[in-house]
């Protein structure tokens, strides 16, 4: 017993003392220091030029930024989403394999102790050989041998491969959770932007049933002229043109809309012959996204903090293919009891125990580690250009959709004063008809030109509102009132 308790006591030092030897061993490879990328300073336009470190926050709050858009339907439909969408639910397991594959990774900083048992019953040959003679034994023995080891092994990361290892798997963990998050933000952004597509096509049909009844009262008026030998037959075909041109925006209309509704659909995880949305105009305001946010809004951005997290996995991957060419050393140790009476088992003389240490230096390898080195320097420099150019990309895409707010702004205006000239141009060209001082030519003209600018007027607004949705996405997410220029 006291044999015992002097190896539990020379294992349990050993185990702190190699402890405090790795704490103070450095793991090699490079250390990982986040690259510069090419960041403004402050806001996007007409500011000195700047360079600074991005510094990626992905965790940094977004806030339902939908609800800026004060509609309670969109509000549902963006909950609904974020709950049951199957694309979002894939991504958060994905997320949860990274974590544990990451604990994977942890447990190799911990010795390994297992416990087993084995029960059996023998014959010795009665040719074996005496140890030292070599000669015959002549005799055979049959006994039972039950054990009870205990089994411990220990790698020593003596060159911090394993740690490195750890530091690959937690960026991982968080390239995969900053993912998530923008699997989110994407998802959110296309459920506003469909909804108010099939708001914008709600609002278009209430235009065109109130152009077709229009049309249709001038259609019956051209009719009514004709029988009266006031009008030609020319004129009631280019009425009656101009108002079947007009209804087949009907049924196109309708298509869209049952589209957008069935993405909707599979967006907030819902059947399609089962999800409706009651029809309603786009009656909601477009929030005032102000032109001089900061740039550091961009790094709330899941992409970009992703992309920054995979490079610091890459530069730890170069760690462990370095490790790979120093020797490798575990502990090795057994205990346990052994004896071949099972009562006699729990005895002090059925004790046993071992300890070791085990060297691996890889001396050739056919160029194997130089190659996985190279492989791992490559992997890292291919993330960095990566990250740069998801920066890159992000400040484009921010770029493009502040113009878009600026110059779709200005085109709306102007579509809607054309379509207010042109329906003054139409009521006087049928006031004239119906006076007999102009053809139906010049009605019919007008006519054309009201539907053709309705058109462009939904369309353009339809794209100011999916512009500011982009805005928003680009941007990662909402902003606070310090953010804006006290505007919220």
């Amino acid at each position: 017993m006291r044999r015992y308790k002097y190896l539990k006591l020379v294992l349990s030092h050993a185990v702190v003392v190699f402890t405090i030897f790795l704490a103070g061993c450095a793991a090699v490879g490079p250390k990982y220091v986040r690259p510069t990328a090419t960041t403004i300073s402050s806001n996007y336009k007409n500011v000195p030029p700047g360079w600074k470190i991005a510094a990626p926050q992905a965790n940094l709050p977004k806030g339902k930024w939908w609800e800026i858009f004060g509609d309670s339907i969109l509000n549902k439909l963006e909950s609904n989403a974020l709950d049951s969408n199957q694309t979002l639910q894939a991504a958060l397991a994905r997320f949860e394999q990274a974590r544990a594959q990451a604990d994977v990774a942890s447990s190799g900083l911990f010795p390994k102790i297992s416990i087993g048992g084995n029960a059996s019953r023998q014959k010795d040959s009665e040719n074996r050989p005496l140890s030292n003679t070599g000669k015959a034994a002549g005799q055979a023995f049959t006994y039972n041998n039950f054990s009870i080891p205990f089994n411990l092994s220990y790698e020593l990361d003596l060159w911090g491969k394993i740690r490195r290892q750890v530091e690959a798997a937690n960026a991982n963990v968080q390239a995969n959770a900053d993912d998530l998050e923008w699997m989110k933000l994407e998802i959110a952004s296309e459920v506003a932007a469909d909804y108010f597509t099939i708001r914008a096509l709600d609002t278009y049909k209430v235009l065109i049933d109130s152009t077709v009844a229009v049309y249709r009262k001038a259609f019956r008026l051209v009719q009514n002229r004709r029988v009266g030998g006031l009008a030609s037959d020319l004129e009631v075909a280019q009425a009656e043109t101009i108002l079947k041109i007009a209804e087949a925006q009907l049924p196109d209309n309708e298509l869209q809309r049952t589209r957008f509704q069935n993405a909707l659909a599979v967006l907030t995880g819902k059947n399609a012959s089962l999800f409706n949305i009651p029809p309603d105009t786009l009656n909601v305001l477009l929030p005032v996204i102000p032109p001089g946010l900061p740039s550091e809004l961009l790094e709330r951005r899941p992409d970009i903090a992703s992309a920054e997290r995979l490079m610091a996995a890459a530069n730890a991957n170069i760690g462990i293919a370095v490790a790979a060419f120093y020797p490798s050393i575990s502990l090795d140790g057994t205990a346990g009891l052994q004896t071949t009476d099972l009562v006699a088992l729990i005895n002090v003389p059925s004790a046993l125990w071992s300890v070791g240490a085990s060297l691996f230096q890889p001396l050739f390898e056919g160029g194997r580690l130089n190659a996985q080195l190279r492989a791992a320097k490559a992997s890292y420099d291919e993330s960095v250009s990566s990250y740069r150019q998801t920066v890159l990309a992000a400040f484009a895409d921010v770029e493009n959709n502040l113009a878009a707010q600026k110059l779709l702004a200005q085109q709306y205006d102007t579509e809607v004063s054309a379509l207010e000239s042109a329906q003054k141009q139409f009521q006087i060209a049928y006031n004239q008809y119906r006076s007999g001082l102009v053809t139906y030519l010049n009605v019919s003209s007008a006519e054309a030109t009201v539907l053709s600018l309705q058109t462009k007027v939904n369309r353009v607004q339809t794209e100011r509102f999916i512009a500011a949705v982009a805005l928003i996405k680009s941007i990662g997410g909402g902003w606070h009132a310090k953010d804006s220029l006290g505007m919220r």
